[in-house]
């Protein structure tokens, strides 16, 4: 029987792949929650967490997420039948 090695693991089989999808959630979440009227009670103006900022974040994360997925193609191997 021969086998075929692939060069990594399908990116959803990966942990940090539902790490990038918690965190990516996370961000957006947090941004719909925090009131963008500066209503907040800590007497500078209050807590806004604007759709452009988290967007930002997004777009890092997956910059992250595909160095982390670059790196683990180049060095590791995965095998099926």
């Amino acid at each position: 029987m021969r086998r075929t090695h692939d060069e990594t693991k399908p990116a959803w089989k990966t942990t940090e792949f539902i790490a990038y999808v918690v965190v990516v959630l996370g961000v957006l979440i947090a941004s719909l929650v925090v009131d963008g009227n500066g209503n907040g009670d800590n007497g500078a103006g209050g807590d806004f967490f604007r759709a452009d900022r988290a967007w930002l974040y997004v777009v890092m994360l997956t910059i992250g997420y595909l160095v982390s997925r670059g790196l683990a193609k180049s060095g590791s191997r995965s095998t099926h039948n």
